[in-house]
């Protein structure tokens, strides 16, 4: 007798991880191949400190981009980009695949999905970014700040050695092992997670405004996943930028003239709370805004449209 006679309950959906991970990791190299310089500006705006007079480096976010342009020219925007884009491809696969599988577990019997069982699918998803984030963070953020502290060094009469991401990682493993690539990892922690608790909600909730029938399964259309994307990227990144300024400097390992070594997070929140007050905790905090909004407005995108799925016949 047939399995689907009328009356018969629907067949359970099963959960395929596979496309899921393919699907994140072309949205993640897509979607940060296009916002990359903006998170240039943004790690240059959150490293720069405020010396004894005032001065700073860049006046604004419009000024880091001019004189990073004019200093280093187009490709200069680009630096510290192939490690990003090498790595982005399994963090995104892991954050995005990993929110829809927990989301699955959590799910309850009669389908719904509470707020707080969402929360807790965001941060398990990204308590396992991490693994790959964090050295990703860290090899990306010296490239990027590399022509700041390169530029106060040549103000200053002095040079500093070029630093390339292969060099750089065989430092940190020559000397530190391999923990050497994951100094900042409790700061990556803290954002990633509760980056991501307040993220994937917030976004499920926005694109589920955007169905317009009550068919299971159905999906809003793709400019509204975008901007759901954009909305729910933009606010999280506006909660955890304290955090994200903290794990940038952290992660700093070549400082310039002057600027300040932090020996633990909260070493480094009480010295920037002393010497450049609560505000220090929002720089760049407009750029990164800006940088996330698109970037998971494009991921969404296309993780939902399915490309494996359309591709590979998954």
């Amino acid at each position: 007798m047939s399995a689907n006679k009328k009356g018969a309950a629907p067949p359970t959906p099963q959960f395929n991880l596979l496309p899921k991970i393919i699907n994140g990791g072309i949205a993640g190299i897509i979607g940060v191949s296009v916002v990359f310089p903006l998170d240039l500006v943004k790690t240059r705006l959150q490293n720069q400190t405020v010396g004894p007079n005032g001065e700073k480096q860049y006046k604004s976010m419009l000024d880091c981009f001019k004189k990073t342009y004019a200093a280093e020219g187009y490709f200069g925007m680009y630096r510290g980009s192939a490690v990003n884009i090498i790595l982005i491809t399994p963090e995104k696969a892991i954050k995005l695949a990993a929110n829809d599988m927990f989301r699955y577990y959590l799910t309850l019997p009669d389908g719904t999905l509470p707020i707080f069982r969402q929360m807790i699918a965001g941060g398990s998803a990204g308590a396992c970014q991490i693994v790959v984030t964090t050295p990703m963070e860290l090899l990306k953020i010296q490239m990027q700040d590399a022509g700041r502290v390169a530029a106060q060094a040549k103000a200053e009469g002095k040079t500093i050695e070029r630093v390339t991401a292969m060099g750089l990682t065989r430092k940190l493993l020559a000397e530190r092992g391999i923990f050497g690539l994951y100094k900042g990892v409790t700061a990556t922690a803290a954002r990633d997670i509760s980056f991501s608790v307040v993220y994937f909600p917030l976004f499920a909730t926005l694109a589920k405004l955007g169905v317009r029938d009550n068919t299971p399964g159905a999906t809003p259309p793709f400019w509204w996943s975008f901007l759901s994307g954009c909305a729910a990227g933009s606010t999280a990144a506006l909660v955890v930028n304290p955090m994200d300024v903290v794990k940038t400097r952290m992660q700093t390992l070549n400082k310039g003239s002057g600027e300040r070594q932090y020996s633990s997070i909260m070493d480094c929140v009480v010295q920037t709370l002393k010497h450049e007050g609560p505000t220090a905790f929002f720089k760049g905090g407009a750029c990164r805004m800006i940088v996330i909004a698109p970037l998971f407005g494009i991921a969404q995108t296309i993780y939902y449209i399915g490309l494996a799925e359309r591709l590979f016949g998954l």
